[in-house]
């Protein structure tokens, strides 16, 4: 993982759990009023954030069972904010050996030549070769990890719930469907119990949440002050922020439809990233759980 990644990630980690408040200048459309809407409660909009980010850890898990495309477009901005250049990388994601692989198909919208092709098929392949030859207590402790991620999942979704105040803003349609929105701004005096919980003051945040599947469709997430990991190791400044939509596939699972970011970060105190990424999702096909997708290089092993 590249450092600029690794502060992505440390972005992202907040993203399937929570649900985030625009800027002061939203990008997307007035929500609408509530005239006849339900008086919820404190707690019982974090019983229902509760409920919506346990079916989001299914969501995720659940992703396995597909694969799709997945294209990423980078924008590298100076430091006044003017672009700097762009670059664009597309991925197929497939599930390969009880696990997920990704696998560049194209760069800046183009196919890559034969020689990064086989480089990826190499890469892919390593892989492969490492997966089909664990042993049984290898599988089972990759298997036990996966579970205590989920795990900290859960805990981290406990932990947001009670860590913000949270206010019903509104109605709004998105793709057709009807969705409460929510609004959440850390809770005064809240002493965090998860390990990562003392980051969640440095976040706000806004979520639609489907009426009908209670299931996050849209989240904003905005970071309100600078957000530092260890002494000079990592620096996410205020101002960043990520949009999130989700889509419903094959009418039994939400998945990701849309990201962007806006990253205003610092590593080591020596490197800016000044970032804008554009991320969209597509051809979403599942498979069986049965089904064993191999890559081109071994079935034409297998025909030889």
């Amino acid at each position: 993982m590249q450092l600029k990644d690794a502060v992505l990630y440390l972005l992202l980690v907040f993203v399937p759990y929570a649900a985030f408040c625009q800027e002061s200048n939203p990008t997307s459309a007035p929500t609408e009023p509530v005239p006849s809407a339900p008086n919820f409660s404190n707690d019982q909009i974090r019983e229902l954030i509760r409920q919506v980010a346990e079916k989001d850890l299914e969501n995720d898990k659940d992703q396995r069972n597909y694969t799709y495309i997945e294209r990423e477009e980078e924008h590298k901005l100076d430091g006044k904010g003017k672009l700097k250049s762009t670059e664009t990388k597309t991925y197929e994601i497939m599930e390969l050996y009880g696990g997920q692989v990704q696998r560049l198909i194209a760069k800046n919208d183009k196919p890559l030549s034969e020689k990064d092709a086989a480089k990826e098929e190499e890469k892919v392949q390593k892989i492969i070769d490492k997966r089909k030859n664990e042993t049984g207590d290898e599988h089972k402790k990759r298997q036990e990890k996966e579970e205590r991620n989920r795990e900290e999942g859960r805990q981290f979704v406990r932990e947001i719930a009670d860590a913000y105040n949270f206010r019903l803003v509104g109605t709004e349609q998105l793709g057709g469907r009807n969705t409460w929105v929510f609004d959440a701004d850390p809770r005064p005096g809240y002493h965090p119990h998860h390990k990562d919980g003392k980051y969640l003051p440095k976040f706000r945040f806004r979520a639609w949440i489907d009426k009908t599947e209670t299931q996050w469709a849209k989240l904003d997430i905005q970071c309100i002050d600078t957000v530092s990991w260890g002494l000079f190791i990592a620096r996410i400044h205020k101002g960043s922020r990520i949009v999130i939509e989700q889509t419903r596939v094959n009418d039994e699972v939400w998945l990701p439809k849309h990201v962007a970011l806006k990253l205003d970060a610092r590593i080591a105190l020596l490197k800016n990233f000044n970032v804008e990424e554009d991320v969209t999702y597509r051809d979403y096909k599942k498979f069986r759980t049965d089904t064993k997708i191999v890559p081109l290089g071994e079935v034409r092993e297998q025909d030889k």
